[in-house]
This record gives structure tokens, sequence and C-alpha cells, in this order.
């Protein structure tokens, strides 16, 4: 779907909740929450004097990417995902943060409670937004849909400091596209028998699944509307895109989407990487790095209480060419060195030399830990159990507790550390 704040207000604002009214919401128990800004604004939370302050959240390095902008510094054209550099050339006054992704993961999980303290079923994305499905609790609540969406954007201002965009729905597209549209600090309801007219004004880029090229095929082709799209030919959209794609457009472009609030959706894989500020050729720095990514991919999976049997690594180049590849154990692992082991051997047996800016490590085809199976010449305390050691001294006295001893010493100069994803 286009990026919300490229999309035009101006077509939709009716749908908007206005001194406490909103449109009629009968039917529509589907909730999409967005933090706004969400970085930027638990930043400014905790340091009052930026308020009225550019405020730009992201890696700081010359190869650092924007994370999240607040809206003052978005007046500059400064957006998530665009390179530090530009944002410092576009908005040079703006004050430049590194992320503190352990306080954003302690908000998130105070967000989570409230939706959790609403309705069972919730569906995290990421850090900063989710789906509601609030239909079982309407009643014990004595509230509407909307009213449940305007008490969990007083709640979440009250009680964590920051504002939330809620969009009210009977679908999850619907619903995640009007919360977007809501932005900033707003709420919009869209009834559930007036979607089509929702919807046929707004560009394709508002489709779940269009693209830049998607979106110029359909604009080469006359499509370029919501409209054009829902009153298209299915024989001619499939021409057009493909299939798949025309059907799930075509679909979306009627109000149609039958996706459920899937609480506690399992994480399919669980990794970290790394951007270096500048190019590597040094193979023994890239498996230190390595090492130093499987020891975080192994902690999270630990934590989470999972194991893997695929373990992948993804190697970007100096030229921007990127490869990714990936090896099946016989048994599932959460142990450090046996994920290490495995990505190390990749980057000697399946990766082309040359300088690289970036590497990372995942552990895929997950699965709750349950018995190990042990092999015949396993000695009976292994790696295992020092992981486990490790992650107690660390939950006792910080991360720096211990380590590996390849791992002491000056690190790599980094742009900026992964995003977490969210607690599920």
């Amino acid at each position: 779907m286009g990026r919300s704040g490229d999309l035009p207000r101006g077509l939709v604002e009716r749908y908007k909740a206005v001194d406490g009214g909103w449109p009629d919401d009968d039917g529509c128990s589907i909730l999409h929450v967005d933090m706004d800004a969400f970085y930027a604004s638990v930043e400014i939370r905790e340091r009052p004097e930026l308020v009225d302050k550019p405020v730009v959240v992201g890696g700081v390095g010359p190869r650092g990417v924007v994370s999240s902008a607040n809206y003052i510094a978005r007046r500059f054209g400064v957006r998530s995902a665009m390179p530090t550099g530009q944002a410092r050339r576009l908005c040079p006054q703006a004050v430049y943060l590194p992320p503190t992704f352990a306080l954003y993961q302690q908000v998130s999980a105070g967000v989570l409670a409230i939706f959790r303290e609403i309705t069972p079923v919730v569906e995290p994305l990421s850090l900063d937004e989710a789906f509601l499905d609030v239909r079982g609790a309407l009643r014990r609540l004595r509230m509407t849909p909307a009213g449940v969406g305007a008490e969990i954007r007083r709640r979440v201002l009250d009680e964590h400091g920051i504002v939330c965009s809620v969009g009210v729905g009977a679908t999850k597209f619907v619903a995640k596209l009007a919360s977007g549209l809501a932005k900033p600090d707003g709420m919009m309801v869209v009834p559930r028998d007036e979607v089509g007219e929702f919807l046929r004004p707004l560009p394709v880029s508002a489709l779940w699944g269009v693209g830049k090229r998607t979106a110029e095929r359909l604009y080469d082709s006359g499509l370029e509307r919501v409209a054009d799209v829902a009153a298209a030919p299915l024989p001619r959209l499939r021409r057009l895109l493909g299939v798949a794609m025309a059907e799930h457009l075509h679909a979306l472009a009627n109000g149609l989407d039958e996706r459920a609030v899937v609480p506690g959706a399992a994480e399919k894989s669980i990794g970290a990487e790394e951007t270096f500020e500048v190019d590597h050729f040094d193979r023994d720095l890239l498996r230190r790095e390595l090492l130093r990514l499987s020891e975080r991919t192994a902690a999270t999976l630990r934590e989470r209480g999972l194991r893997g049997r695929t373990v992948s690594i993804k190697v970007r180049f100096a030229d921007f060419t990127t490869i990714s590849r990936s090896r099946t154990l016989a048994v599932a692992t959460d142990v450090t060195q046996e994920i290490y082991r495995t990505a190390a051997q990749l980057l000697a047996e399946q990766t082309p030399p040359g300088a690289v800016r970036l590497i990372g490590v995942r552990v895929e085809q997950l699965g709750a830990d349950g018995a190990e199976q042990l092999a015949l010449d396993a000695p009976a305390q292994g790696w295992r159990e020092a992981d486990q050691a490790a992650d107690k001294a660390r939950s006792r006295f910080g991360t720096a507790a211990i380590r590996p001893a390849a791992l002491l010493g000056q690190r790599p100069g980094r742009a900026g550390a992964t995003e977490p994803k969210p607690e599920r």
C-alpha cells in the first residue's frame, strides 16, 4: 500500500471523528491503531525541551537511515527510510538522535497491554501498530467500535505520553487505510455501507500491494483511481498484472477483504543485521560480526522459547548487490555456536570475495523449544548450558556482563541497528 502520508486527505475528510462524534460504526469491529512518529514521539517524551523542534531518529553515521521523524521535521520533506545525509540537507536544524530500542520495546509492551485489556484478539504488526478485533468486547465494555478507538487513544496518551491514530472499519484493509488517513492524532471511521464511496476517489497507490512499478503500469493503462480498478473487467486486469495480483487488487478495490485478525501470529524467522560505516574486505572482521549477530539472534530465540532449523546469512556488497545463503540443520537449535558455525561456513564456502557494507544472520523454520535431541558423542554439559548461564548473567548484570572473548575490543563502525520485532 502506498505511503499514507502521500494520499490526499480532502477526499475523505468527512469520515474523520470530530469533537467526540463520528460516522455510523455499526458492524465496524476491526481497528487499526498506529502510533504517530513513534520513535521520535518517545524520544520527545523523554526530552520535553524538544517538543517544538524537528526531531529525527535513525542511524547518525554517513550511511545511516531515518527510522522516524516528527511532524515538524516532515514539513521539510524528511521521511522514514530516507538516508540520514539527505535528511540533514533538507533539515540541518533538526535534532538527530540514535534509536533507543530498549525504550521503544518497553513503551510498545505497555501499549499492547492496553490493547489486550480490551480484547484478546490483537495482531501486532510492528512495535508501533496493531490490528484489534473488538467484536467480542463491545457488550462487556458497553461501547461501540469507535468508542473503543477513542478510549484507546485517551489511555495511550494518559499512560504513555504519546499519541496514536485509529482506523475503524469492517475489514483490515479499510481500517489500516483509515488510520493512515487520520494521521496525525486522529480517528477515522468508515461505515460498512460506505466502503465503496470511501475507496473510489483514492489513487491506486492506496491499494495494498501496489508499489511504484505496479502503480506506473496501472497509470499507463488509464487506471488512476481505485474506482477505475473496481470497474475494470478482470480479464483485462489479469493480462495487465497477472492472475493473482489482478484478483487481489480487484477484490480490495471493491471493498472485499476476508482476512481475519490473527492474535499471536507465529514468527517465521528471527535475525539481526548490521550496516558498516565503511566497506570491509577483512573476512576475520566479518566472521567476528557474524559471531556478534549469531549471539544476538540465539539470545532472542531462547528468550522467546523458540528454536530454528535453517540458518541463513545476508551479505550486501559495496555496489549494493545483495545475496543470501542458507543451510538447514538436522536438528533445530537455539545455540549461539551452532548458529555461528553454520553462518561462518556459509560465508567461507558460498560467498564471493568483495567489499561488504552489510551483513546479517537469520534463523528460520522456527518451532517451540522442546525436548533436545542429543548426539551420541555430545558432552554432558555443552554450549547450550553455557548460553543459558550467560543469559542469566546478562539479565542480572546487563548485556555487556559476559561475551565471547573474540568480541572483546573495538567494534567496527556501524550505521545503525536493526529494528526489533514486536512482542507477540
